[in-house]
């Protein structure tokens, strides 16, 4: 007698809030209808361009510029002026002056060239962590979509065991032949569950490392999108290396310091020239000369043993250390793109064949050891090597799908901008 009565109370729960959804529906009408919907599915442009505005690195380091901000700010102030007031017992008694330092030979637009071009400088680090950013979520991305393929592999490969191991249970019990085939059906159909559990615990991981460069929820699952077997066309080696001549962030960063430098030895050898201080005042109280009496003065420093020399000469053999450096980078980095562009050539070359020529022959060694083993005329460990060797197959080629995605991300970060 009591359920009918707990259902109506049930039923009254879920139709009182209904004027309340509708409201919110008018409301907020794409905040109501997203309501029970599936997760908006992430592509790969979406994850780099959710990493380029919400990773916390990246966040963090376009802080410095507020720092490079308030350095500028420091390189033009200006020095401040000096007031004095002196009394004594001798004549005149009382004195007031003031001492102003006048900068000469352009220094303070030198310290401001300096700060400008270190702020250059901070935009090119924050530019290289964007590429480093750009190369480990691309690499995260696909390593989640290659963990999906793994997953939905070992699940083919979990229901192929399982066929496999009822077509050994059926033909035992047929009595065409011995219980020893159904023990080792058995033990692949435990292996391949096992195989399966692992690649979705490994799914799991690499969802969460994809997660924590996005800046999202490590505990809600993503939903992405996109093909692993999407490989993108091969450059030209003479572009990529034009580019990376252009883009390349470590030869980017070594021209900024060459410039840096350069100002920095224009400000020493500024400094050579000696700074002016004028000062003007009165003297009050000097009985009975006067009762007041302007007075004023110029000082200037003599450069007779420091004119800054130790400056100019570490700035100069700076600039010669950064010129060097930026010679054996040039060759450096031509060497390392074209390694990159030859290795994203191979894995793509290793990819073609796995799909090609690996792959269609092992489904077809499967199907046909299959075959045999339904009619009889082979063995069930016949049957089981060529399915692990299909499923061998089938890993290896998602792992050249993975290596060949990762070698162009390499490849991307080496020349320090965008192929695709």
């Amino acid at each position: 007698m009591a359920r009918p009565e707990l259902n109506g109370m049930h039923q009254r729960r879920v139709h009182r809030p209904v004027p309340f959804l509708l409201a919110i529906t008018f409301l907020f009408p794409s905040t109501a209808l997203g309501f029970g919907q599936e997760q908006q599915a992430l592509d790969l442009r979406g994850a780099l361009a959710a990493a380029e505005t919400g990773n916390l690195e990246l966040r963090a380091a376009r802080q410095q510029r507020a720092m490079a901000v308030a350095g500028i700010a420091t390189a033009r102030q200006l020095p401040n002026p000096t007031i004095a007031f002196t009394a004594s017992r001798d004549t005149p008694h009382e004195g007031l002056s003031l001492d102003i330092p006048v900068e000469l030979g352009g220094k303070r637009g030198k310290r401001v060239a300096v700060a400008r071009e270190e702020q250059k400088s901070t935009e090119i680090d924050i530019t290289a962590l964007g590429r480093q950013i750009r190369r480990r979520t691309r690499e995260a991305f696909y390593l989640a979509l290659s963990a999906r393929e793994q997953t939905n592999q070992a699940k083919t490969a979990l229901d192929l065991s399982t066929r496999v191991r009822d077509m050994a249970q059926q033909r035992f019990e047929a009595g065409d032949v011995a219980q020893l085939e159904v023990l080792q059906a058995d033990v692949e159909l435990a292996r391949s569950s096992a195989d399966y559990e692992t690649a979705q615990q490994a799914q799991r991981s690499a969802d969460v490392g994809l997660a924590a460069l996005l800046n999202h929820n490590l505990e809600a699952p993503l939903n992405i999108t996109g093909r692993l077997e999407e490989i993108p066309p091969a450059p030209t080696m003479q572009g990529v290396t034009e580019q990376a001549m252009q883009t390349n962030s470590d030869l980017l960063k070594t021209n900024q310091d060459l410039t840096i430098e350069q100002r920095r030895l224009d400000l020493a050898k500024a400094q050579k020239i000696p700074d002016l201080t004028l000062s003007g005042g009165s003297d009050f109280n000097s009985p009975p000369d006067f009762d007041a009496g302007g007075k004023g003065g110029i000082a200037v420093s003599l450069p007779l043993f420091y004119h800054g020399q130790g400056e100019v000469a570490l700035s100069t053999a700076r600039l010669e250390l950064l010129r060097l450096t930026l010679a054996s980078q040039r060759t450096n980095v031509s060497a390392q793109v074209a390694a990159a562009y030859f290795d994203y050539l191979a894995k793509s070359h290793q990819v073609g064949e796995y799909r090609d020529k690996v792959l269609p022959g092992n489904l077809r060694l499967e199907e046909m050891a299959e075959e045999s083993y339904r009619a009889g005329k082979t063995n069930l460990l016949t049957l089981l090597d060529a399915q692990r060797r299909l499923s061998d197959a089938r890993k290896a080629y998602l792992d050249a799908l993975f290596a060949a995605q990762s070698s162009f991300a390499v490849l991307e970060e080496a020349v320090g901008a965008p192929l695709d």
